[in-house]
């Protein structure tokens, strides 16, 4: 039976003048998935932030099991079983698993020493219970991304939440992990717990939710049960207006000449790649994660050494050894992990966008700040990207203007070729349809566009011709209005001649 575990009501929070949440509530009950959805800036993480005790609301009040409580520290939200897991995970991977899972609340023995049986003993019996594939002597920095969330979790499960704030949870997982994470979430939920979920994804919200909470511009816009949460209204909500044909495919594209062509290129990971793609051309890699396609960008953009094949770019054979020569003869590569391996967080929209363009904007060793700044704030308006101006820090940007500084870091370059890995990770929904619209402008002026994406109605959705990877190789090409997500999981599942016999027996 649900009964309300959690209540927020009239929760307002300004950060000087800007007004972050004014006047939001939420319920969650227990035996409950709760979506929390919004672009960024909405609030969301805001209101997660207060709830959690790492902020304190200038107004409102917090109730758990009808008892208003207050939450003046992570501690405090612990010690009442609120606890947050973020997307960015607080696991410290030269530890075990069961030191990650009780750190800093470890039990005590003879004379105040760590019980460390007594400690071993009960992460095990929390990760049987989630399923868990690890033992609890794991070292943690061993342990993958899905994994390593599982033993975020079992500090939860060990500190007895009552209420588990999830954010975006599988921005880093296959489909496979998800799938696996799904499980242990559904889970919970039968075992009582009251479940936050915080993503940008509409099939995880399908999925999981019971009910969807939306908030937008820091405020409060509705609660919706699950029969009522179809993507179109939650989008609408969201963003305050319909938001018609999210894709909006290309019609009657009529692309030039063979911009880029690769053929027979391997490595460790690579068994054999050839594909080409032209000039105003989208052209889509697919495949479950780890078939290769991030391999095999980096293997045409310089990153990784190639054990042979040939790269061809308008025709002529080129030679790539490192990422300064994929530069140099306009080959761009949009890395999916912006954070860890595209932006300097600390440093100013400036500084990020003009990276990869200081040589050619400076006369005889001094660089020319003024034509620095103008093509910064060029990029700002073209790609309208929310922020203060040129010096403002990237770090403190949504991860949809994140987003929009790492491709004009690489639109400075003029590429001829952009391949872009994951381009939307972690985007809210009214920045995605920005990106989509950039990526056809950009394929509309000539450049050749490589997009991987694991999301396959985006990948079907504003590619015109679609390529799919299994196991290292190309399996397949798909063209046209028919392509389906159906026919895109079966060449990423099966080989072609498997796939094909399939059919014919059917």
């Amino acid at each position: 039976m649900n009964t309300t575990v959690l209540e927020m009501a009239g929760i307002s929070k300004r950060f000087g003048a800007t007004k972050a949440l004014d006047n939001v509530r939420l319920e969650a009950r227990s035996h409950e998935i709760l979506a929390l959805m919004g672009e960024n800036g909405a609030g969301k993480s805001t209101l997660m932030k207060i709830l959690s005790g790492v902020y304190q609301p200038d107004q409102g009040e917090i109730k758990l099991a009808g008892k208003p409580i207050r939450v003046t520290s992570p501690a405090d939200a612990r010690a009442a079983g609120i606890n947050l897991i973020y997307q960015e995970l607080s696991v410290a991977p030269h530890m075990t698993v069961a030191q990650n899972v009780f750190m800093g609340s470890e039990p005590r023995g003879r004379f105040g020493r760590v019980d460390t049986e007594a400690m071993n003993r009960r992460t095990r019996e929390v990760l049987d219970s989630l399923g868990a594939r690890f033992s609890a002597d794991t070292l943690a920095g061993k342990l993958c991304i899905a994994d390593q969330q599982q033993v975020e979790i079992a500090r939860s499960l060990v500190h007895k939440s009552r209420v588990l704030i999830m954010d975006e949870p599988t921005a880093a997982l296959s489909d496979r992990e998800t799938d696996r994470l799904f499980e242990v979430i559904r889970k919970l939920r039968a075992d009582g717990i009251a479940i936050i979920y915080i993503s940008h994804r509409m099939a995880e919200m399908v999925a999981l939710a019971d009910r969807v909470t939306v908030l937008r511009d820091g405020g409060f816009v509705g609660t919706l049960e699950r029969e009522e949460a179809q993507p179109e209204r939650v989008i609408q909500m969201m963003v305050g207006r319909p938001l018609g044909d999210f894709y909006q495919p290309r019609i009657d594209v009529v692309p030039g000449p063979v911009r880029l062509e690769v053929r027979s290129i391997a490595s460790s990971k690579i068994r054999d790649a050839s594909f080409s793609v032209r000039s105003g051309e989208v052209l889509g890699l697919a495949g479950l994660v780890g078939a290769g396609r991030t391999e095999l960008a980096r293997l045409i953009f310089g990153a990784d050494k190639a054990k042979r094949g040939e790269i061809l770019l308008d025709g002529e054979p080129v030679q790539i050894n490192n990422p300064l020569d994929a530069i140099k003869r306009g080959i761009a590569y949009v890395p999916e992990d912006r954070k860890g391996q595209g932006l300097f967080l600390q440093l100013s929209a400036l500084a990020n966008t003009s990276m990869n363009v200081l040589s050619s904007n400076a006369r005889f060793g001094i660089l020319q700040h003024g034509a620095l700044r103008k093509l910064t704030q060029d990029a700002i308006k073209q790609l309208a990207v929310k922020v203060p101006g040129p010096d403002g820090i990237v770090g403190g940007l949504s991860g949809g203007n994140q987003q929009k500084l790492l491709l004009a870091r690489w639109l400075a370059i003029k590429p001829r070729v952009l391949i872009l890995d994951e381009p939307t990770r972690g985007v809210d929904v009214g920045a995605k349809s920005e990106i989509y619209k950039i990526i056809h402008q950009l394929a509309d002026s000539g450049v050749a566009v490589v997009v991987i994406s694991s999301e396959l109605p985006e990948v079907i959705g504003i590619c015109d011709r679609l390529l799919v990877m299994r196991e290292g190789r190309i399996s397949g090409e798909l063209v046209g209005p028919g392509v389906s997500q159906e026919a895109v999981m079966t060449l990423a599942t099966h080989d072609t001649a498997a796939a094909a016999l399939e059919a014919a027996v059917h």
